[in-house]
């Protein structure tokens, strides 16, 4: 598979605070990267430097071969963005949002099918700050694919969805990946990570504590579960409770 998304050395500090430090990492099209860690430990940085929102202070970065930085306007023709932090006008609707997310993008994707496809084509009419959480979540989902992209920057995407919808939501991604589609995410719920990741990258104060699969992560910890690894690896703690 070809690398899709490259990030050698990468560094930005705040002052004197080191956010991301001589980080590497190679995302292979087709397949699904989790940028794991705890909050504070550069994951928001990472992605708007790899997205060329932020300007690095030294390293190179490129996606389809391009540099964010110099060639946002291209790259971002093939790219489609969900923050869990999103804001929109209080007045507008589900419809009105997807139609002009639709008109930015040459090749855009039917948004009345990908509200079908996520459950939520009968709030279409609804304004977006009458929906709940996890319908918000899911329309957040659906704005970033309406791209039609060939990768998918997902930030906790299934915050505030319960157990059956995530399960559907994971589904869906799946099925988009055997279609090709490149699907970068963080997530804080360790289950999904196991389920979908290919390849994760645990950091640590800015820099990669761990970086492989899953299976390699639990394999060079002292724990047999993934979720206990991740916490020993990102330096958060691991408790007596462990088997509850």
């Amino acid at each position: 598979m070809d690398e899709i998304i490259s990030v050698r050395r990468l560094s930005k500090s705040y002052g004197k605070l080191a956010a991301i430090q001589n980080l590497d990492l190679s995302v292979k099209q087709g397949t699904v990267f989790g940028l794991l860690g705890a909050n504070g430990a550069g994951k928001s940085t990472t992605i708007e430097c790899i997205l060329g929102t932020k300007k690095p202070d030294s390293g190179e970065i490129s996606i389809f071969g391009m540099s964010p930085l110099r060639q946002r306007k291209q790259i971002f023709e093939d790219i489609g963005v969900q923050f869990q932090e999103a804001n929109y006008q209080d007045k507008v609707t589900v419809s009105e949002l997807c139609e002009v997310t639709q008109s930015l993008y040459k090749s855009a994707a039917d948004y009345r099918e990908l509200l079908k496809q996520f459950g939520i084509f009968d709030n279409a009419k609804n304004l977006v700050k009458e929906l709940s959480g996890g319908q918000r979540q899911k329309l957040f989902i659906v704005l970033a694919l309406i791209p039609n992209p060939k990768i998918v920057f997902l930030d906790e995407l299934t915050t505030g969805l319960d157990a059956k919808a995530r399960r559907e939501v994971w589904k869906i991604l799946f099925d988009l990946k055997r279609k090709g589609l490149t699907i970068f995410l963080t997530s804080h719920f360790m289950e999904e990570v196991e389920v979908l990741c290919d390849t994760i990258c645990i950091l640590k104060k800015g820099k990669a504590a761990f970086y492989g699969t899953v299976k390699e992560a639990v394999a060079g910890s002292p724990f047999d579960k993934f979720e206990n690894a991740y916490l020993w690896y990102s330096d958060d703690e691991v408790t007596d409770y462990e088997n509850i």
